[in-house]
């Protein structure tokens, strides 16, 4: 368990970074790409594009294929459906708990307006009691 919860923090570290997420969308759209064609695209350099790889390779979004003396990169699709499958888990623990709050906040508002109703008749009830 604590080791998928430590994947589960890589993974979302590094899809955190919007220079990987730009990188990752690059290579779903190119298909395969070196770090130097990934960097003509992006506003940073052929090093940085090569870090955030790294980053991304060691979370299994990507794998590196050596051709000759270049490294190409394509994106895992098996494993970005598992990051996908994570974020879609993540997403409906929050639906739950937005779910929870907004029927808490909905009591508490129910509440104070019973309160405040309950309150208008008992003043009600002394002004009338005034005036006879």
């Amino acid at each position: 368990m604590a080791t998928a919860v430590a994947e589960d923090d890589a993974l979302w570290a590094a899809v955190a970074d919007p220079t990987r997420r730009r990188v990752l969308d690059a290579l779903l759209e190119r298909g395969e790409a070196t770090t130097t064609t990934l960097a003509e695209g992006l506003p940073v350099t052929r090093q940085a594009v090569a870090k955030h790889l790294a980053v991304l390779n060691r979370v299994g979004l990507v794998a590196g294929r050596r051709r000759g003396r270049e490294v190409r990169y394509a994106v895992r699709p098996e494993r970005l459906d598992d990051a996908a499958e994570a974020m879609a888990r993540v997403a409906a623990q929050w639906d739950g708990r937005l779910a929870r709050i907004k029927r808490l906040a909905e009591s508490v508002q129910a509440e104070a307006e019973s309160i405040s109703n309950t309150d208008k008749g008992d003043s009600n009830d002394r002004s009338q009691d005034r005036h006879s």
